[in-house]
């Protein structure tokens, strides 16, 4: 069954325009959001960050007012928590439920701190998810373009009865009316979302990529030639299936690439792959996942920084150095 879809004729601006909006945090999605929403007539917006903070100069130059959490949770009639994932269970414990009142929104981007229980907001309060599907600033450049990304959006609680109306109309302000706003649960879309990265968009395409290149490397093709063909067009090949779908990207291949596929991809993505996946999702399902990037996070996020360390200095990007290089030389 296909999810109820909004765009701009079912939003009503007007109520998000006449909200006290707080966008808590102000890094990639923090500063779309609080800008497209300013754009789009939210005149009452103010950002939260801590006194420290350095981005506070930013948002200032954006003609922006900074408040702290606590100052912002008193202050707001709907609250936008666009920090890290890891980062909420503190925050919402410290600064941000201490200060709420009966009848405020709070608005999540993505459910995990919601759906695992990192934070549980009053029952009093209305929770809403309004996930744009894009990286923050890609997704600034497209409103300013005129147009909008497409987003996931849920009600996980209505108190007030109007939970529904705010969610819609804070979705239509940063633009996602424009393509398309899919009403969903933030189980399925934190969820999805999760395995989605591990197994495809970060973890999976990682590693694919990456022993594609030392299979070739170790075999005693050239470095370059080996990026060309596992890297370098693999961005080619997405944005054409991206735009056309898998039968009219497929078209669009010489016979040989095709053919190819159909041969060789279940042999790389086979029974024992397959198998792989059903475990991802149960780690996901269960919160085992989330409870090993708890644990890490508070840990200090040794492991997190040890595996990002390791992965600085490695072939691929050295090669990918070397021919920018090359590149350069030709505008000489």
């Amino acid at each position: 069954m296909s999810l109820p879809v909004y765009y701009d004729r079912d939003c009503d601006l007007s109520v998000i325009r006449g909200k006290k909006l707080l966008i808590v945090g102000y890094g990639s999605q923090g500063r779309t959001q609080a800008l497209n929403a300013r754009d789009s007539g939210v005149v009452e917006i103010r950002v939260a960050l801590k006194p420290d903070s350095d981005t506070r100069a930013k948002v200032w130059a954006d003609g922006l007012s900074v408040v702290t959490v606590e100052e912002g949770v008193q202050w707001a009639e709907v609250i936008v928590i666009l920090t890290s994932d890891e980062a909420h269970q503190a925050l919402f414990r410290d600064q941000i439920n201490p200060h709420l009142r009966a009848g405020q929104a709070l608005i999540f981007a993505h459910g995990l701190s919601v759906n695992f229980g990192l934070v549980t907001p009053p029952a009093d309060v209305d929770v809403l998810l309004v996930s744009p599907k894009g990286i923050g600033p890609r997704i600034r450049d497209i409103y300013e373009a005129g147009e909008g990304v497409f987003c996931l959006f849920a009600v996980h609680q209505d108190t007030t009865g109007e939970a529904k109306s705010i969610g819609l109309s804070f979705a239509a302000a940063l633009g996602c009316g424009r393509k398309g706003i899919l009403e969903t649960t933030m189980k399925a879309e934190c969820e999805s979302d999760l395995f989605g990265e591990q197994v495809v968009l970060c973890g999976g395409t990682r590693e694919l990529v990456t022993t594609a290149f030392d299979t070739l490397v170790a075999a005693g093709y050239p470095r370059e030639v080996a990026w060309f063909e596992t890297c370098y067009e693999l961005k080619l090949v997405v944005d054409l299936l991206w735009e056309r779908g898998m039968s009219g990207g497929f078209e669009k291949i010489s016979n040989t690439a095709e053919y190819g596929a159909y041969l060789t991809g279940p042999r790389i993505i086979g029974d024992a792959s397959k198998a792989a996946m059903d475990d991802v999702l149960k780690d996901v399902q269960s919160g085992d996942f989330v409870r090993a990037l708890m644990a890490d996070y508070d840990a200090g996020a040794v492991d997190l920084k040890r595996r990002r360390a390791a992965l600085a200095n490695n072939a691929l990007d050295d090669t990918k150095r070397y021919l920018d290089e090359v590149a350069d030389k030709a505008k000489l």
